[in-house]
């Protein structure tokens, strides 16, 4: 089985991937490595971390789609997390796969901006935190994206049929409503 987990920075993707991993014993990747290694290994490809996610997933989807044809052929339980995939794409490999993935978007659509940005600097994990060094206005205007972007896959979601939890209210309640419905099998 694959296990999917993206969504919006910010929304609690990576948490439940590293709880999810613990509990099924189990690896997981994050997506956002791959854009760091796209960005500094081979920017002539275009794929780097300044571009908004929805143009990652785009430009990347071949890539990170025969990635995942590769280790589902393979037949290993794995674990995926990262922005750089929309709902959208996945209807041609949910169809062909329909047993074998196991996916779940996250955002926060309705959020006071200015309280997100206290909850990010409260729970940072320091120097590994990729917005520690970012101003307050930075995070502000990427909290504001974020919420566009969970907009965006909300709505993606219901038109494709796939999951949506929305962590804006009671973060820590959906993201183990997250978990719970990725270890329903």
């Amino acid at each position: 089985m694959l296990y999917i987990i993206s969504g919006a920075s910010r929304a609690g993707k990576t948490l439940v991937a590293q709880q999810l991993a613990a509990q099924k014993s189990i690896s997981y990747f994050s997506l956002d490595w791959l854009v760091m290694g796209f960005t500094n290994g081979i920017p002539e490809y275009g794929v780097h971390d300044l571009l908004f996610p929805d143009e990652i997933a785009e430009r990347s989807w071949s890539f990170i789609k025969a990635m995942l044809e590769s280790m589902l052929y393979s037949d290993i339980d794995y674990i995926i997390e990262g922005e750089a995939i929309l709902p959208e794409l996945f209807t041609q490999l949910l169809e062909k796969h329909p047993n074998k993935l196991k996916i779940c978007f996250l955002g926060f659509t309705n959020v006071d901006p200015n309280g997100k940005m206290s909850s990010v600097k409260k729970f940072s994990t320091g120097e590994t935190d990729w917005l520690s060094d970012k101003t307050d206005a930075y995070i502000l205007d990427h909290i504001k994206n974020m919420v566009a972007h969970s907009i965006k896959i909300e709505k993606s979601c219901a038109a494709t049929g796939l999951t949506y939890f929305d962590t804006s209210k009671d973060f820590t309640a959906t993201m183990e409503r997250a978990i719970s419905y990725l270890l329903d099998e």
